[in-house]
């Protein structure tokens, strides 16, 4: 078990277009299984490789329903349907906010074994996917924020 420290906002690497993996060999699934123990450590839901200083497209989800691994993951649907709720980040503890997010969304992408797969996901679920894909694109939640709240 690998636990690696989280980087935190104004790391430049958080701010970054992570690169697309090429191919799913086993510095990937050590990857996969170190951002797994790094994130149960921290006690969060979903963690994205750039979180931890590597800069590619790979994340993990837990929201209670069991390990989520997805590299090169994409949105490829979206309800119009939308929620607001409250939203917290492992790179910057401490503060919380309002975010808007849909309420459903359809993403695929590679599991940890390279094969493809495609994820209908609602609610908590949706809305962690959509903060974890956002960060591989360099977006944080605080861009989002509608309000932050105490």
């Amino acid at each position: 078990m690998a636990i690696y420290s989280i980087v935190k906002i104004g790391d430049p690497v958080l701010r970054e277009k992570a690169h697309e993996v090429k191919e799913i060999n086993n510095t990937i699934k050590k990857l996969l299984k170190n951002m797994a123990d790094t994130m149960y450590d921290a006690k969060g839901v979903g963690l994205a490789a750039p979180q931890i200083g590597v800069p590619k497209r790979v994340i993990v989800v837990d929201v209670g329903e069991g390990l989520v691994e997805l590299i090169n993951p994409e949105i490829i649907e979206c309800s119009d349907e939308t929620e607001v709720d409250i939203e917290g980040c492992l790179s910057i503890p401490g503060i919380q906010g309002e975010v808007e997010r849909a309420k459903r969304i359809t993403v695929k992408g590679l599991d940890g074994e390279g094969n493809s797969v495609v994820i209908k996901a609602e609610d908590f679920f949706a809305r962690a996917l959509q903060h974890e894909l956002d960060h591989l694109d360099g977006i944080l939640f605080v861009d989002k924020v509608k309000r932050f709240v105490d």
